[in-house]
């Protein structure tokens, strides 16, 4: 199983992530992400043992209840990229209100993950919905101005959870599907 833990977005915003990617549509290189699967990834797991899922959800659950951070608001706007403005790879949507608690939350996911033996980060974490991956530069000089230019926001919501989601990856992109919910 290839598996992450995820913040997911509710599908009413999956139309306005569409129309921010549509302004994008002009760049060249740019691989959007599907607007119906819009998540915050909270740590990437990679190829996974199926029998391990006890012990992740239970290490999430140890996770949650360290973080304290129970349900919040969180404002999804602005936009940004990795790792700079003159070699991007990732187009991203970023957090406005609520960005301190996905970072009170991630830490301790981080920490219990590790100490199940999944890989550190190696940077540090900015919560983000990513928009799409740039492959080639070829539409750098439009993605670097449209950052610049556009104060997008998509809307806010309540978090209520976070996920173990496993990703499928198919011809036509990944599928996400979770596994288990740990409730804030």
């Amino acid at each position: 199983m290839r598996l992450f833990v995820s913040v997911d977005l509710p599908t009413a915003f999956a139309e306005p992530i569409a129309d921010l990617q549509a302004a994008f549509e002009g760049a060249s290189g740019l691989d959007f992400t599907d607007p119906e699967q819009a998540h915050v990834t909270m740590k990437f797991l990679g190829d996974t043992d199926p029998d391990r899922v006890g012990e992740i959800t239970t290490a999430l659950e140890t996770a949650v209840e360290t973080a304290g951070v129970g349900p919040f608001e969180a404002t999804f706007e602005g936009l940004g990229v990795f790792p700079s403005m003159e070699y991007i790879s990732v187009l991203w949507l970023g957090v406005g209100q609520g960005g301190e608690q996905f970072r009170a939350l991630q830490a301790p996911i981080e920490e219990r993950l590790v100490e199940l033996g999944f890989e550190p980060e190696t940077h540090d974490f900015t919560p983000h919905v990513t928009l799409a991956r740039m492959k080639h530069a070829g539409g750098k000089e439009l993605v670097q101005q449209l950052v610049r230019e556009r104060e997008p926001t998509v809307g806010t919501t309540t978090v209520e959870a976070v996920n173990l989601t496993e990703s499928r990856l198919k011809s036509e992109g990944p599928v996400y599907e979770t596994v288990e919910r740990v409730e804030l």
